[in-house]
């Protein structure tokens, strides 16, 4: 958790020609467990086999088939709850979802409707230094995946892929408590690097392992202040939901043109239906799937195959005690014990792999000259290349030797990227490479006079001129390295410079 203070971020307001309304947001995320088998059944979790090859006969519904709970799948559903602060039910259990589609060979998904293994807990979600939404979590269950259903390989039939049915999802069911489009995308991001530090769903959302249902609804001010008084849910208004979306952008599209949507029709005098709604990322706008089911519609029962899931207190501290180190823990301590701003150390902890990068870098190093290059100079370069950090063709160890050098004098900053380009793009190590080329730095003040003597000789006007005018110091300063080739030590040439000056 942050250890300060935080405010508030104003919600986001649309400006209608009646009233001014306020957006409430709630999210139901389902993450894929990383695991890899299913959540009852042995068959593989690997994305991209060939179409039902990964299918055991419980996920096709074969005859007799009974389920046998997946317990890593159950672990890292606790270790989720436990990242997020949530309280982990000692007790819970599964019940069955009846609906009928075709990527769903039993009939029914098997789900936790009325007794979750994950209670309530809270996710701080920052908007800004200083400035933080915390968003309450309602629960987290466990259920099973559905099949995919392709429409596009025939004209005149649909074709049906088990591989994912099955495969083990956490649902994370967040309080209305998102304020506006880009908190509802940051909220999301922020879930995702939570689980990525906890390694308990590889937030790969192109490949569908992370995808959210939204929940909007709109408000006057006046009302929302009376539902946070009494957690009266009708003070919000009627919600739709705008379903499957695995974009952080297209969330941010989605919610501004259904809350305007909304807008339109109460200040026309039209009621809001409660309904599902599907996003079209090329107009931009959602339109209607169907009507919004209850409960009752899915007539839930509890799962006659499965038993209770009863919890051992000490299993689940034996969890907690081998959590690692979360994103809000790592920020607030790279804060501290290396002296960054909040900002870059926002920055070097948004993913774990980035965070073990840096503190490789900056080990026994100045801290701050190591987080300088690893956001701007490595971060510049991988990102030009289109490169991730694992990627990345110049080790931590060959960065800190550059920074070494830097620290020690024995190179300017000016040969330092050089040096860099040199590594990042031929490798070598960087200390045969200066020794090798020559481009140590100069810090002879003999050798710097005699540089120094020469541009002022060859430049006698110039020389009257900075006399009369020391801002144009900097002429001289350029002309020096120069002449050294960028090795010349820059803070000795401007102190040979100073004294040539003012004799």
């Amino acid at each position: 958790m942050l250890d300060y203070d935080f405010k508030m971020p104003e919600p986001k307001v649309i400006i209608g020609s009646k009233s001014n309304w306020e957006i409430v947001i709630g999210m139901e995320v389902h993450a894929q467990v990383s695991s890899k088998a299913k959540l009852f059944s042995s068959a593989s979790t690997a994305f991209g086999a060939e179409p039902n090859a990964n299918v055991a006969f419980l996920d096709a519904a074969m005859p007799g088939m009974l389920p046998v709970i997946n317990e890593f799948c159950v672990e890292q559903a606790v270790r989720t709850g436990l990242g997020l602060n949530a309280k982990i039910n000692l007790n819970s259990a599964f019940d069955r979802k009846n609906y009928f589609y075709p990527d769903l060979p039993q009939g029914y998904q098997i789900s936790q409707l009325f007794h979750p293994i994950v209670g309530e807990g809270e996710v701080i979600v920052e908007m800004g230094e200083g400035v933080a939404r915390k968003v309450r979590i309602e629960r987290i269950h466990l259920e099973q995946d559905a099949g995919k259903s392709i429409h596009d390989m025939d004209p005149k039939f649909s074709f049906v892929d088990l591989n994912r049915t099955g495969v083990a999802l956490m649902e994370i069911v967040s309080r209305p408590d998102i304020r506006g489009p880009e908190e509802a995308a940051a909220y999301l991001n922020k879930l995702r690097q939570i689980m990525l530090y906890l390694g308990t769903c590889d937030g790969n959302m192109q490949n569908g392992n992370l995808r959210a249902d939204i929940n909007v609804s709109v408000c006057l001010p006046d009302d929302y202040q009376q539902y946070q008084t009494t957690q009266d849910l009708k003070k919000l208004g009627t919600r739709c939901e705008i379903k499957n979306m695995n974009s952080l952008r297209f969330i941010q599209k989605a919610v501004e043109f259904e809350a305007r949507r909304q807008v339109s029709i109460l200040e026309a005098g039209g009621q809001i239906e409660q309904e599902t709604r599907l996003f079209n990322s090329e107009t931009g706008e959602t339109r209607s799937m169907r009507s919004k089911e209850e409960a009752q519609d899915y007539r839930y029962f509890p799962d006659p195959d499965l038993l209770p899931l009863q919890l051992n207190i000490e299993w689940i501290n034996n969890i907690k005690q081998n959590l690692p180190e979360l994103p809000d823990e790592k920020k607030m301590r790279f804060v501290h014990q290396f002296e960054l701003t909040d900002y870059d150390a926002s920055v070097l902890t948004a993913e774990i792999s980035v965070a073990a990068f840096f503190e490789q870098v900056a080990d026994g190093r100045n801290a701050k000259l190591a987080a300088n290059w690893v956001i701007n100079e490595l971060f510049g370069r991988l990102k030009k290349d289109e490169k991730e950090i694992e990627e990345s063709p110049i080790s931590p160890s060959n960065l800190g030797k550059i920074i070494d050098l830097i620290e020690n004098k024995e190179i300017s900053g000016k040969i330092a990227k050089k040096l860099f380009d040199i590594v990042y793009s031929e490798g070598g190590d960087p200390l045969e490479i200066v020794e090798k080329r020559a481009m140590k730095q100069v810090s002879d003040l003999a050798t710097i006079q005699t540089a120094v003597d020469k541009v002022f000789a060859d430049n006698p006007t110039q020389v009257i001129k900075a006399k009369e005018n020391p801002k144009l110091k900097g002429w001289f300063v350029g002309q020096v390295m120069k002449y050294t080739n960028g090795k010349a030590n820059p803070k000795a040439v401007n102190e040979v410079i100073d004294k040539k000056l003012m004799a």
